[in-house]
């Protein structure tokens, strides 16, 4: 081997480097062991003692020494199935984004086009590109995006910006370029928000061009308090409002009207005794005032005063609304409230006519104007402080500019005047309402007050100094791993890890003897470089990462299993042991059919890491770090060991006395059996399409056709089909639950309001799960039920949510994976063996072995005791059965190839049986390593990845049958007589 020195001195040097780089890992490990230990259960305490120490010194080299907070950012980062926390996808409005650089225009055309592109926005398709094609289609060329009332407006014109004479293609170019600024902005102010949250290595990054953001936050624990600060939206507005007494006729009145169309002629219960009764002076003594026959004011649960017009149950909310917003009903509204905006408070609680504390929001009406604008702004704050209030509870303090201290004085003016009120309005809930005592209010400084607690207030400084969103954000996909969970996931992937690695070991100890040792040793090394790489570059270590690892190890010896059986293939054929090591690694020897084999595990590695997201993005990056070090350690370490050997004792033989004979004369006839395994396939495809088809279909998770699911763990079994059934009742639409490893844990799938976004929607469905499951857990809160934190052993460990529209990407992203990545692995066959015949033969191959594990999956499904769902993790493993079973497919062609060239003697399929025969222990080798360690990750791996893991070992069985039974036949069968013929010519002339 040239260059031996060279790749001696790198292989220490990138072994120092990865040793260097890992330090960090152990020593921030070691920091939070002892502070884990300081604060015994209590991570409030623990979080504090890591913030004390941020900036001392705790790992010194002698050279250079580092702080914890220096060593905590330069260690290996874990995914959130590891390290426990969330991780969301927002959706940054575009529709409202083009709303407001329209100016919020009135033309139908454009209206029309904005809800075109809401309606017909199909996977992978950007909203902007929908909305194009839309408006394109209902102007019919009448309307030009460039017309005044649309994008030509005054906020628009100017330097790069629309004017009227520009046709609809450049007036693309500017609005694209607008929505693209939008989108940095939002970037940016989710960027100022997260950073001042204090979340520990937090992640947040644009996806392309989507107007998606991806933002995870390792170790947080609050999932409500979480999404309220991603997703608000910090429109901070000051609206006047009306008093109960000005608008108290029209409730009377919406009160009368909705009797005709919501209250039954038949009921006779007698109204409770309350405030309302006042309202009511003209019905005291009739049947009206019986309880259920007034839909408005039998939902008061409280009386109002001031600008409060009454308390009313959460739930309650929507009716409400939707009854101010029916015409019969506003048309009601004097002819100075015809503009009213009816709002709700923040949830406070209130005790009910029996002394029970009960949840409550205010209604409030706003004085609206013709444009739905408020009398200020919080676009004027210029800063925000959480602070005490004169009674020491948590409020938020702010500071106006000069322009907003004039309005905000003449605004106080006003209500002082008038006796009014003024609601402070954040994303349209009223956080107060105060009145004005002492005059008008100079100077610009004002207060927030109300049912706040400090992490609220700090919260909401926080969205005030950061800026509003320029359009809303809505979470279409999130995930929340307790801590406890992402504990359990790395004692399971360390265990599985070990395990499968010292197989290994064993098995090529047991085979190939000393050799095995080196390739061994090798493989350490490349463990070493994988790792070493990963935190050098900030790559983050997931749950499939860990399986990717593990697949590492299996491949790891490949190359190796390559390169010894063809030098023992020159040793038989009589040469010396250096002559026989100089040939295998040869480029005519193992090297051609190495190259070959890893470039279809890039090419589907490759795939799989543009189309895939989140964990299965680590996974696919962890596989393609691995399979780099691994060519490596295996070409190049391996090979100075057996350099050494050969220069001292000599005594390779790549075998054992056990294993030395095994496959040596082995001479099966498989292409005369091809009927019988065409048979075979046959059935096994046909059973397996019509069950995807027409019988039992395929399981799509949440991933493909959208939904939430909860990870929810049980004080002790039960029946998940009686809890299925309550949570169906409670949500009045179909709730799966399955059994998730032990009776006392289920996974709880729920399509409930997915087509909705925002935060309030995500809170209602924790609410409902909580409140149906509360029997289970009489002594846990809903924050405890619902949130995450250190040593949490029940409740909801883990919940996951992927919107409508994310999930239609993701299936489309999953079949465009799939079928690119057959394509490409077609043209690089084609390319590299130079006959289509060969690329047919492999294609066929894998398209035999995809739907043999769709159709297991179809087939079994609903009877596994582990759960079999389509969803990203199930594409990762068919991308990776493909790259394994090309894997297989290439080394015999290679051979195939070898043999054409050379003069082996016979017909084209005695070649070809030659051919799968000489190779069939390099093939059995590498699978049986394979199989090894998928069964552990299947035994050991941990539940959640268990389907993942079983779809891979199906895949890799099924794989190596095809690439003996289905290749090479489909191979001999296509080609041509004339080439036949001529290959035969060749190889039996004397």
């Amino acid at each position: 081997m040239q260059n031996k020195g060279l790749i001696k001195f790198f292989a220490i040097l990138f072994a120092l480097v990865s040793i260097y780089q890992l330090s960090f890992t152990f020593v921030a490990n070691n920091v939070k062991g002892e502070a884990k230990a300081f604060a015994g259960d209590n991570p409030d305490k623990e979080l504090k003692y890591l913030d004390s120490i941020g900036k001392e010194k705790v790992f010194d080299l002698g050279f250079t020494d580092y702080t914890y907070n220096e060593v905590k950012n330069k260690q290996l980062n874990k995914g959130l199935d590891l390290e426990g926390g969330i991780n969301v996808i927002l959706q940054i409005s575009v529709k409202d984004v083009l709303k407001g650089l329209a100016n919020n225009s009135k033309n139908p055309v454009f209206n029309k086009s904005l809800a075109d592109a809401t309606a017909n926005l199909e996977g992978n398709k950007t909203y902007l590109n929908k909305f194009f094609e839309a408006f394109e289609a209902n102007s019919n060329g009448t309307v030009k995006l460039a017309s005044p009332d649309i994008f030509a407006n005054k906020s628009m014109q100017g330097e790069g910006g629309i004017d009227f004479k520009m046709s609809d293609s450049d007036a693309q170019k500017v609005i694209k370029r607008k929505v693209g600024e939008s989108i940095e902005s939002a970037y940016k102010v989710l960027r100022e928000r997260i950073d001042k949250f204090g979340v520990t290595q937090p992640n947040i990054q644009k996806l392309g061009e989507t107007g998606r953001i991806l933002v995870e936050l390792p170790g947080a624990k609050d999932v409500d308090r979480i999404k309220k600060l991603l997703g608000g939206k910090a429109q901070l507005e000051f609206w006047e409002t009306f008093k109960i007494e000005e608008i108290g006729n029209f409730l009377v009145a919406s009160n009368e009207a909705l009797k005709k169309t919501e209250v039954k002629k038949t009921e006779t219960k007698t109204v409770a005794k309350d405030s309302l009764n006042a309202l009511l002076t003209d019905a005291k003594d009739s049947v009206d005032t019986k309880k259920g026959n007034n839909p408005l004011f039998d939902k008061m649960i409280g009386q109002g005063g001031g600008p409060v017009l009454g308390y009313f149950a959460p739930k309650d909310t929507a009716t409400v609304n939707a009854y101010f917003k029916r015409a019969d009903i506003r048309i009601l509204l004097g002819a100075d409230q015809h503009n009213a905006k009816f709002v709700w408070s923040k949830p406070t609680t209130l005790k009910d006519a029996k002394g029970k504390e009960v949840e409550a929001v205010e209604l409030y009406a706003l004085k609206g104007n013709r444009d739905n604008t408020p009398a200020m702004s919080g676009g004027v704050v210029t800063d925000a402080k959480d602070t005490f209030d004169q009674l020491g509870k948590p409020a938020v303090s702010m500071q106006m500019n000069s322009q907003g201290a004039k309005v905000w004085e003449e605004l106080t003016g006003r209500a002082f005047s008038q006796k009014g009120y003024i609601a402070i309005v954040l994303d349209d809930i009223v956080y107060s309402a105060p009145g004005v005592t002492s005059g008008p209010i100079a100077g610009g400084r004002s207060e927030i007050t109300g049912s706040f607690d400090v992490a609220e207030t700090k919260d909401l400084a926080n969205v005030l100094n950061a800026g509003k969103l320029p359009a809303s954000a809505d979470i279409i996909q999130s995930t929340v791993v307790g801590p406890s969970l992402g504990q359990a996931a790395i004692d399971a992937g360390t265990v599985s890890s070990v395990l499968g690695f010292l197989l290994v070991c064993l098995w090529m100890v047991f085979y190939y003897g000393k050799a095995g040792w080196y390739a061994n040793l090798a493989l350490l090394l490349n463990l070493l470089f994988l790792f070493g790489i990963m935190a050098s570059f900030g790559f983050v270590l997931t749950l499939p990462g860990i399986a990717g690892i593990v697949l590492t190890l299996g491949t790891a010896v490949d190359a190796n299993i390559i390169i010894f059986e063809r030098a023992k293939e020159e040793l038989r054929e009589g040469k010396s042991l250096s002559e026989a090591v100089v040939a295998s690694y040869g480029w005519h020897g193992a090297m051609r059919s190495i190259i070959d084999a890893n470039v279809t595990h890039v090419l589907t590695g490759a795939i799989l890491f543009i189309f895939g997201t989140g964990p299965i993005k680590g996974f696919a990056l962890t596989l393609l770090i691995g399979i780099v070090t691994s060519l490596f350690t295996s070409i190049f370490i391996a090979r100075i060991f057996i350099d050494r050997n050969i220069a001292g004792k000599g005594d390779l033989t790549f075998s054992t006395n056990i294993t030395k004979n095994w496959f040596t004369n082995f001479h099966f006839d498989f292409i005369k059996i091809k009927k019988f395994t065409y048979i075979f396939s046959s059935i096994v495809v046909v059973v397996s399409l019509v069950s995807i088809f027409f019988v039992n279909g395929l399981d799509e998770g949440v991933d493909f056709v959208g939904g939430r699911t909860f990870q929810v763990k049980f004080e002790k079994p039960v029946d998940a089909t009686a809890i299925s059934d309550e949570l169906s009742a409670a949500f009045g639409t179909p709730v799966e639950a399955k059994v998730l490893g032990d009776n006392d844990q289920l996974k709880i799938t729920t399509k409930y309001k997915i087509k909705e976004d925002g935060v309030a929607i995500d809170e209602e469905v924790n609410q409902k799960l909580y409140q149906a499951l509360h029997k289970y857990y009489p002594n846990t809160t809903y924050d405890k039920f619902i949130n995450s934190f250190d040593g949490k052993k029940v409740g909801v460990l883990q919940q996951s949510k992927v919107g409508a529209s994310i999930s239609e990407d993701i299936k489309t992203n999953s079949y465009w994976a799939v079928l690119g990545a057959m394509a490409v692995i077609f043209l690089y066959l084609m390319i590299s063996f130079r006959k289509w015949q060969y690329s047919l033969g492999a294609i066929a191959a894998v398209a035999h072995d995809v739907i043999f594990v769709l159709g297991i999956y179809s087939l079994c499904y609903k009877f596994m005791p582990f759960h079999m769902e389509m969803d990203q993790h199930f594409i990762a493993a068919i991308l990776t059965v493909i790259g394994y079973s090309m894997n297989d497919t290439v080394i015999v062609f290679d051979r195939i190839r070898e043999f054409i060239i050379g003069n082996r003697k016979g017909t084209f399929e005695d070649i070809v049986n030659a051919s799968i025969n000489t190779t069939l222990s390099r093939t059995l080798n590498t699978s049986l390593m394979m199989i090894i360690v998928l069964l552990t990750m299947f035994i050991f791996g941990g539940e959640s990845i268990r389907g993942f893991i079983f779809a891979m070992l199906i895949g890799i069985v099924v794989g190596t049958y095809s690439s003996l039974f289905i290749a090479t036949p489909v191979l001999v069968d296509t080609i041509s007589k004339d080439d036949k013929h001529t290959i035969e010519d060749k190889h039996n002339k004397a």
